[in-house]
């Protein structure tokens, strides 16, 4: 059983930065193939950047270029950078891990607003 727990949300205005982090336990993280993913009010929840056990990333169209994800394998956690932050990303922000099965974070709010 996977056990993660993100961190790192809150309030920001537009053009902002923020870093959203997960840390996970349960497991060996090093073979996990991680995620984030965001749900806004009234829509379906999309994947935003995942990175493979080996490094390899990728991201939606819509955050390419301003969102990073990345992993450091000996602290078991997982980085999401969000730079010029833009009120369509507000969204509550889900940390996923893959491995046989599928596991999720409880979700930390993003809001980009003036």
């Amino acid at each position: 059983q996977v056990q993660l727990v993100e961190s790192g949300g809150g309030l920001v205005q537009p053009g902002g930065s923020l870093r959203l982090s997960c840390a996970a336990s349960g497991t060996s993280f090093s073979v996990l193939r991680m995620g984030w993913y965001r749900q806004a009010p009234g829509k379906q929840r999309e994947l935003v950047a995942s990175i493979s056990s080996t490094g390899t990333t990728s991201y939606a169209d819509s955050v390419k270029g301003r969102f990073t994800i990345s992993r450091v394998n000996a602290k078991n956690t997982v980085y999401l950078q969000m730079n010029s932050l833009k009120p369509e990303d507000t969204a509550v922000y889900y940390c996923n891990a893959n491995y046989i099965a599928t596991y999720w974070g409880q979700g930390t709010q993003v809001t980009v607003s003036s």
